[in-house]
């Protein structure tokens, strides 16, 4: 296969079918950059652990109170770290009060579950 030959991610093949996932094409400039934000945003073990607790929690969205006792940090630096979170668009926030409750973005959850499914977790799955 030459490099014209590649399939680029988010392209449509010769069918017109889009390909999804990791193993089905590479990614072109844009994606990978987009990608790698949200990688970028989880590749560190308390915000990884944020959202896992955001994202879990019973109806959807955790006021940010509950989220500071769980860890060895100030409120200042968890607070920097869902700011992180949400500017690479995997949680929202909304103030109510002196209280700021926090949920998780499922399209933007869902679109990472799509690039890092392969094709054998995709049939077992359907």
């Amino acid at each position: 296969m030459s490099k014209q030959d590649l399939v680029v991610l988010g392209q449509s093949d010769e069918n017109g079918a889009c390909r999804p996932g990791l193993v089905a094409a590479p990614l072109d400039e844009d994606q990978a950059a987009e990608l790698a934000k949200l990688f970028k945003a989880l590749g560190d073990p308390v915000r990884l652990r944020l959202l896992s607790m955001i994202a879990s929690r019973a109806g959807g969205e955790v006021c940010v109170c509950d989220l500071t006792p769980a860890f060895g940090l100030s409120q200042p630096t968890i607070s920097h770290h869902l700011k992180l979170l949400r500017q690479a668009g995997l949680i929202d926030c909304e103030r109510r009060g002196t209280w700021v409750y926090y949920w998780a973005l499922p399209a933007t959850l869902d679109r990472l579950a799509a690039f890092l499914q392969t094709s054998q977790t995709a049939e077992a799955t359907a």
